[in-house]
């Protein structure tokens, strides 16, 4: 688990994956063929299919987003008090009372705390209205002219949170998708050395959270023959939820996603992966998400069109602090791909 705690305490707000993109590069050194960096700054590392197939090699993308929520500085009152944008979705209610990082002007980070108005002092109805971005600020704990001799408009935000193991969870801000970023380094370690037929391109994709910017823009440059994205998906089996809205639940294994609301995976790949996960007695789940998408979505656009399909890690508590996920859905999700990226040559995708 170092390598993810690592991966979730660091900061990367889309748009501003640098720190998490040296932590890519440094964990593919022996994994890949070649390493490229696009213009939209993901990472693609491609690992060539063994020399001697016998068949045409399979294109296959992989993507997993670097970037996670986050915000940027909109204005800095007199005070020093700092409001702001958010780069991705928020519930605003889980910001209240959090701790964040600002990129400071000298590329250091500096602590800062998400305040609102005291409860003591509201009206009954301020007491009753549902927090907005609007009504919550940050506080730097310096007064107004070393704030904004040190932070600039423009400046990115994180949350900060550390990285803890509870029960048989983890628990962190940003799982979403550093779990991505660890599950393909994971799986190119686990076929390294073993016979490839496939072209693999691992491609660490950059501004998903603002639209699935760099997996649309790296899709197009690689032009696969299908697409396999790795994400969070989330888990409501708690208190108070119907079963019927669960959408996956902790514990059951890795999501063969059926459908979001970006994709309908390709139905031949989500058979193929069921058939697979069985054959090699690895837990799975379907998952059906009403709302949301990854960079299957991306992918699966690219010039005359891509099939896509995505596996998911069922994720309590999405876009907070406390995400929390099942260690044995982690292995799960590693197992699942790497079987698929050693047997996807033997499998047919197309619709005729």
């Amino acid at each position: 688990m170092k390598l993810l705690k690592e991966l979730t305490e660091a900061f990367g707000p889309p748009g501003f994956e640098d720190e998490i993109r040296t932590v890519v590069l440094r964990e593919l050194k022996g994994l890949a063929d070649d390493v490229q960096i696009d213009k939209m700054g993901s990472v693609i590392a491609l690992k060539k299919a063994t020399a001697g197939s016998k068949k045409k090699p399979l294109k296959i993308m992989l993507a997993g987003h670097m970037d996670e929520i986050g915000f940027v500085v909109k204005h800095i009152d007199s005070n020093g008090f700092l409001r702001l944008n958010p780069l991705g979705g928020f519930d605003p209610k889980t910001l209240i009372a959090k701790r964040v990082m600002v990129k400071a002007k000298n590329g250091k980070k500096m602590h800062g705390v998400i305040g609102t108005k005291p409860i003591h002092i509201m009206s009954n109805e301020e007491k009753t209205k549902m927090p907005q971005l609007k009504d919550l600020f940050v506080d730097l704990g310096l007064p107004g002219n070393e704030v904004k001799k040190n932070i600039e408009i423009g400046a990115p935000v994180t949350l900060s949170q550390e990285f803890v193991e509870y029960g048989n969870f983890v628990s962190c801000k940003s799982l979403d998708n550093r779990i991505a970023v660890w599950t393909l380094v994971r799986a190119l370690q686990k076929i390294n050395g073993k016979k490839l037929n496939s072209d693999v391109y691992a491609v660490f994709t950059t501004q998903e959270e603002v639209g699935i910017r760099g997996a649309t823009a790296s899709a197009y440059g690689i032009d696969p023959d299908v697409g396999v994205a790795i994400d969070i998906t989330i888990a409501c089996d708690m208190p108070d939820i119907s079963d019927h809205e669960h959408v996956t639940k902790l514990g059951s294994g890795t999501a063969i996603k059926i459908c979001d609301g970006y994709t309908i995976s390709n139905p031949k790949m989500v058979s193929f992966l069921k058939k697979l996960a069985e054959k090699k007695k690895i837990k799975y789940q379907y998952e059906i998400l009403p709302q949301g998408g990854t960079d299957a979505g991306g992918i699966q656009k690219a010039k005359a069109g891509v099939p896509v399909v995505t596996l998911s890690l069922p994720t309590r508590y999405v876009h907070s602090v406390v995400e929390s996920a099942d260690k044995k859905d982690l292995q799960a999700t590693v197992d699942l791909l790497a079987a698929f990226l050693l047997e996807a040559h033997e499998g047919d995708f197309s619709y005729s």
